[in-house]
């Protein structure tokens, strides 16, 4: 049996405080709440506040973890979402990201338009304080396995 390899990711619904959401424009993916790997050394915090800098430009006040993502289909992936709070900047794309904007909930349905991303957004739009864990597959996207962890409240 071979050392089992998972890329760590984050990722963050970040909300501003006239409620929009935070959508970045990804070069080859399209439309998708900020997200990225998270380096070797690294905690998942300082990640998700480096990766939505380097994304959309703006700091955020990271909260609660609302879901954990596994992508069982290699190359494999453990996927940490939160939600967030924005603090302070201006949109600023860099890096993979082409474009940065903020959207109302239905626009923001409306944009993003990859399988896994669109599952991922409903989840975290409707967090209400239970954090759910998912195991799935892709090509096509299928959820495998799906549990409620706990609860923050």
């Amino acid at each position: 049996m071979s050392a089992a390899v998972h890329s760590v990711v984050v990722g963050c619904l970040v909300r501003n405080p006239e409620d929009k959401v935070l959508l970045i424009k990804h070069h080859k993916r399209g439309w998708e709440i900020p997200q990225g790997r998270v380096e070797a050394g690294e905690d998942l915090l300082a990640a998700l506040l480096r990766e939505v800098m380097e994304e959309a430009g703006v700091a955020i006040e990271p909260g609660p973890l609302a879901a954990v993502w596994s992508m069982v289909s290699l190359p494999s992936a453990i996927i940490f979402c939160f939600l967030g709070r924005y603090k302070s900047g201006e949109l600023a794309p860099s890096g993979d990201s082409v474009e940065a904007g903020w959207f109302t909930e239905n626009e923001a349905l409306e944009m993003v338009a990859g399988s896994v991303m669109l599952d991922r957004l409903k989840v975290l739009l409707d967090f209400d304080g239970t954090t759910v864990y998912r195991a799935y597959t892709t090509k096509p996207y299928r959820v495998a396995l799906e549990k409620n962890l706990g609860t923050w409240i």
